[in-house]
């Protein structure tokens, strides 16, 4: 018994910030044009963390980005910028994606 409740709790501490910042970013629209692991407008944010990977301003360019959006990076469509996320949930948005492979 104690070791399903090890498990369990070893679990949703790591599955909780992960789904946490999934549901920002579904309440920030950010899924309607991005996809954990599958091309949809934009690049999967799998493919964002690999692009950035061991990049130390990582995060910081990449909450610039959600925030004000971007172009040529990933192809012809532009990022617009999103008004609607603020800088702290554009740091806590990158800093998520930065952990996906």
């Amino acid at each position: 018994m104690k070791r399903v409740l090890i498990t369990l709790t070893l679990t949703l501490s790591v599955a909780a910030p992960a789904m946490a910042d999934l549901a920002l970013a579904q309440s920030k629209n950010c899924m309607a044009c991005h996809a954990v692991d599958k091309k949809l407008v934009g690049p999967s944010y799998k493919d964002v963390a690999g692009k950035y990977a061991g990049q130390k301003d990582a995060a910081d360019k990449l909450a610039a980005k959600i925030v004000k959006g971007g172009s040529g990076v990933w192809g012809p469509v532009p990022m617009p910028a999103n008004t609607q996320v603020s800088e702290a949930d554009a740091k806590k948005l990158a800093a998520w994606i930065l952990t996906l492979k």
